[in-house]
């Protein structure tokens, strides 16, 4: 698979978290942005979560919302279809592991904060998901080169 500069993409991409609420999607919906046509993505949580609002809104202020996304566990997807897992938790990283055992699998293992431990007033709650955000956004950007030019 080939990206739109032609650099070597994985064909498909899984994005995992604790409750696929927050840190998972939010990096989903900036790889729909950059790879929807040429690969194919999907995340999911080690736990069942709710879709996060905070997270749906800074994405969707850098054009990147997730409207049609339900939150999803490692139950609920099949890991033979994905060449590359990107895990953002340690609780997720090991479940990928897990994987592992019986399908093969590269893992990316992206440390990432949780914003939603966060307090204080709204504003100062949504900087610390504009921060995840942002962060998340770098991470793609230099993992997958190509990135660089759609944000």
């Amino acid at each position: 698979m080939f990206g739109p500069r032609g650099e070597q993409l994985p064909g498909a991409i899984l994005f995992c978290c604790n409750h696929n609420s927050v840190r998972s999607p939010m990096l989903l919906g900036l790889a729909r942005q950059l790879y929807r046509k040429t690969v194919f993505l999907d995340a999911c949580g080690v736990h069942h979560g709710v879709i996060d609002p905070m997270m749906m809104e800074t994405l969707s202020e850098i054009g990147a919302p997730l409207h049609d996304y339900a939150p999803k566990t490692f139950q609920d997807i099949d890991p033979n279809m994905f060449d590359l897992v990107i895990t953002l938790t340690p609780e997720a990283h090991h479940q990928a592991i897990e994987l592992t055992h019986y399908t093969a699998l590269d893992i990316e293992y992206w440390p990432t904060e949780d914003p939603t431990v966060y307090e204080g007033s709204r504003e100062r709650r949504l900087d610390a998901y504009r921060s995840v955000r942002d962060h998340l956004l770098k991470r793609l950007q230099a993992r997958f080169p190509a990135a660089t030019s759609r944000f």
